[in-house]
């Protein structure tokens, strides 16, 4: 276990993790404008682009990239410049960093060194979406980008078929057609959802209907811009699952697949709604007379 006091260390520097507007510029909070104006160095996903927000706000600290591309040499950089006590903001080119966006590995590096890490509340499209959706906004399940290729995606929302919190994900317009097609499959046709597209911004839209419904809408207007799409949680329960062979053969029957005996044991116990130890008796042989 490891306890982080955020601002006791002075000796070493803070990693402070800085939401950014995901399209309004006023959407930028006072503190966060500070703090940028107040590290010793700015880690961007894009520097280019994080310029820009700089220019607007008159901050002028130097920037270093922190991307999928060089996270394995840059974070080790970062993590020896913060020991020396210099203080880094990272910044993702909209949102919250992390949040399907690089910077997890930096955030690691930093809990392992005992290097505070510090989020700065702000903007985030998914939840943004969510109040403003009309789904139920609690419990929520963000899963963010599904995968591309069709049996890998179809695979993914088999598991999700039956999840019950809404579900908030991140699409680009030119895939998101063809995926609430493969939700229409994998979900039905009548499930409620909605599409969220340039949150924030002057053009910001909701579609609101059924998968099929926004299919149609999207085959006749393709639409532009960012998108956030959010699928109402499932309200028919998933499927009992068979339950084939005597205790001892279900036990021996994960084991036979690898699993270690108490492992296999305590899944068997949980699937067939039984304590561990009755279980355990059974495939010892310790209920027989």
């Amino acid at each position: 276990m490891k306890k982080q006091r955020s601002f006791k260390d002075k000796t070493v520097g803070i990693l402070y993790l800085v939401p950014t507007p995901i399209g309004n510029l006023e959407d930028m909070t006072f503190r966060s404008v500070k703090t940028l104006q107040a590290v010793d160095l700015i880690a961007s996903e894009d520097t280019r682009n994080t310029q820009k927000l700089l220019n607007h706000f008159e901050i002028t600290v130097p920037q270093k990239s922190l991307h999928e591309h060089n996270y394995k040499e840059r974070v080790p950089q970062l993590v020896e410049y913060l020991k020396e006590g210099k203080s880094i903001a990272q910044v993702s080119d909209a949102g919250m960093p992390s949040i399907s966006d690089p910077g997890h590995e930096l955030v690691l590096a930093c809990i392992e060194e005992e290097i505070s890490v510090v989020a700065l509340p702000g903007p985030t499209a998914g939840l943004t979406a969510l109040i403003a959706s009309g789904l139920t906004p609690q419990p929520n399940y963000f899963y963010g980008f599904l995968k591309r290729k069709k049996k890998e995606q179809l695979a993914e929302l088999a598991t999700l078929k039956y999840q019950k919190a809404t579900m908030i994900f991140y699409e680009s317009p030119y895939r998101l057609g063809t995926t609430i097609e493969n939700m229409m499959e994998a979900f039905g046709p009548n499930r409620q959802a909605v599409v969220c597209r340039e949150l924030t911004k002057i053009h910001e839209e909701y579609l609101r209907g059924t998968l099929a419904e926004l299919k149609e809408y999207l085959d006749e207007t393709p639409v532009k811009g960012e998108c956030c799409l959010m699928v109402a949680g499932a309200t028919e329960e998933a499927p009992a699952e068979e339950i084939v062979g005597t205790i001892t053969e279900q036990v021996e029957a994960l084991i036979a697949d690898g699993m270690k005996p108490n492992l296999a044991i305590k899944e068997i116990a949980k699937k067939n709604s039984l304590k561990k130890q009755v279980v355990y008796n059974d495939y010892h042989g310790l209920n027989e007379v």
